[in-house]
């Protein structure tokens, strides 16, 4: 058994395990129930087992380690080429193992609880932030039909759509009046959780070196920073920046027959999140440069030539390389290092 490849489909409650025996070509079907999964790999010798990368496959991947085996987790559109026909259990698994057989077949890497954990506040944040935003349009929009114009702001907002609703002439009906005031109260109330969970993240990354280090890069802040850490893990997984890049999206797609090949716009693949982050520092950097001041930059150039939304993403990948630099090397965020060309562009005579 040792040296075996096990393909499993995970899910709520029932599992599917598929194995092949390499000497007599013996097809092995096993179905598992959930609390049976980690009895039943405890009774085998330490083999490689493959799942998809989907929900809770982190937890059964740190599981599966702790009795001494190998696991690979491969992406879902990885192994969707290989499902024969019907989609159901036993055509899954079966999938995951013959996707497992791949030379070159790529795979994501294991996270710890503090990574998830982590994640977790990120993925909760977010989730705040889109109900104080649905929140906050509502305000404008109801409001707005009896005549109370708002500011964009949030944080002038809340007290220009409390002094309408106070207001002795107020022109929101009484009607509607306390069921805005609670949304008001809702706002507040989400703002103010934003603000702890920002704070949790902020005393973890106190903690991290790494995010430390690549807190210094322009663009990068306390989200970039300790997402990215908590996304990449070990960055040496990755063989370089530009694979790093690739992985989140960040690289044109590529079209092309005949040996002619066309660049399209950015793959998006990946991590949409740390991408939205990583271009979203971008963009605030763009906007504290002056072009005119530093002809000479590489960024000046880029804005020079290139259209601002393709400035920005261009930038976003550098980013991602000097995040994966600093964390692969364990170095120091250098402001002043370039490449061999740009040195030698901005040198001067």
């Amino acid at each position: 058994m040792k040296g075996t490849t096990i393909g499993l489909d995970i899910a709520k409650r029932v599992f599917q395990a598929h194995l092949v025996d390499s000497a007599s070509g013996e097809v092995t079907r096993t179905r598992l129930q959930r609390g049976e999964v980690l009895q039943h790999f405890a009774q085998l010798q330490p083999s490689r087992i493959v799942m998809e990368a989907c929900g809770a496959s982190q937890h059964w991947a740190r599981e599966l380690v702790k009795l001494g085996h190998e696991v690979s987790l491969i992406a879902p559109q990885f192994v969707r080429p290989f499902v024969k026909t019907n989609k159901n259990d036993v055509a899954d698994a079966q999938a995951i193992w013959t996707a497992a057989q791949q030379p070159e077949m790529r795979s994501v890497a294991i996270k710890s609880e503090e990574q998830q954990a982590v994640l977790a506040l990120h993925g909760i944040r977010e989730r705040l932030k889109k109900s104080r935003t649905a929140a906050i349009n509502q305000l404008h929009g109801l409001m707005g039909e009896f005549g109370v114009e708002l500011p964009r702001g949030w944080r002038t907002m809340l007290p220009k759509a409390a002094a309408a609703l106070d207001a002795a002439q107020s022109p929101v009906p009484a009607l509607l009046q306390p069921q805005l005031r609670h949304q008001l109260d809702e706002v507040r109330s989400l703002t103010e959780q934003m603000a702890q969970v920002e704070r949790q993240i902020m005393a973890w990354k106190r903690c991290q070196e790494d995010c430390e280090r690549i807190a210094a890069i322009p663009g990068v802040g306390l989200l970039t920073a300790t997402a990215a850490v908590a996304t990449i893990g070990d960055a040496k997984v990755f063989r370089s920046g530009r694979q790093l890049a690739a992985y989140l999206g960040l690289v044109p797609r590529q079209s092309g027959t005949g040996g002619r090949v066309k660049l399209l716009g950015i793959s998006k693949r990946g991590d949409t999140y740390l991408r939205t982050l990583l271009i979203h520092g971008a963009r605030s950097v763009l906007t504290h440069t002056d072009p005119k001041a530093e002809p000479n930059t590489w960024l000046s150039r880029m804005l020079q030539r290139r259209p601002h939304n393709v400035a920005a993403v261009a930038l976003a990948n550098k980013m991602a390389r000097q995040i994966w630099a600093i964390l692969a090397h364990g170095s120091k965020y250098e402001p002043h290092r370039g490449s061999p060309r740009e040195v030698a562009t901005t040198a001067p005579a």
